[in-house]
C-alpha cells in the first residue's frame, strides 16, 4: 500500500459507516446515489475502484488523496459540524490547527479546517484540509490529504472539486 493510500486510508477510517452505494461517472462528473455529484479535478487525479469512501482520487504521480463521502443515517445529521470533523480525524494524530470555522459552501454551512499531524500507522506528516457539511438528509464529508512540502501544490484541484459540490 502507497503512503498517500495508507494516510487517506488512516484518515479517512470515520468514512465507513454505511455501505457501497450506486454511482457513476460520466464526462469527469462524479455522481453519487445518495444524491450529490463533484467533478473530478482533472487528469492528474486517479479514482480508486476499492475504497471505504463514496469517492476516493489519488494524484497519479504525487503522495495526494482526496475522499468524498456522505452519512445519510439520520442520526449523524444532528451532530454537531465541529464534533463531526473531530471524527473524521480520529486517524490523525499530533495535530495542530492550522486554520478552522465555519463558511458558506453552496449554500450549505459546512466546518472547514486545515490541520497538520501523522496518520497513526505512519511517521511522515501530512496536511489535511476538509470541509463537513449536512443537510436534512446527509452529512458529507470532503477530504484532501498531501504532505506539507507539496499541499499547496494541489489544493486549487481540490478546490475545484468543493466548488462543483452539489446535491441532486
Amino acid at each position: 500500500m502507497t503512503r498517500v493510500a495508507r494516510v487517506v486510508l488512516g484518515i479517512g477510517i470515520a468514512l465507513v459507516a454505511g455501505g457501497c452505494a450506486g454511482t457513476r461517472l460520466a464526462d469527469g462528473v462524479f455522481h453519487s446515489a445518495k444524491g450529490y455529484r463533484v467533478a473530478v479535478p482533472g487528469p492528474d487525479w486517479q479514482v480508486v475502484s476499492r475504497t471505504r469512501a463514496d469517492l476516493e482520487l489519488r494524484h497519479r504521480v504525487e503522495p495526494a488523496g482526496m475522499l468524498v463521502k456522505a452519512s445519510c443515517d439520520g442520526v449523524s445529521t444532528r451532530a454537531d459540524l465541529k464534533a463531526l470533523a473531530r471524527h473524521l480525524l480520529a486517524g490523525l494524530r499530533d495535530r495542530v490547527v492550522v486554520s478552522a470555522g465555519e463558511i458558506s459552501l453552496n449554500g450549505k454551512v459546512a466546518h472547514h479546517a486545515v490541520l497538520d499531524g501523522r496518520a497513526d500507522d505512519g511517521e511522515d506528516p501530512v496536511r489535511v484540509e476538509l470541509y463537513v457539511m449536512r443537510d436534512a438528509r446527509c452529512v458529507y464529508d470532503l477530504l484532501y490529504v498531501a504532505p506539507p512540502a507539496s499541499f499547496d501544490d494541489w489544493r486549487p484541484a481540490f478546490a475545484r472539486l468543493v466548488e462543483s459540490f452539489q446535491t441532486e
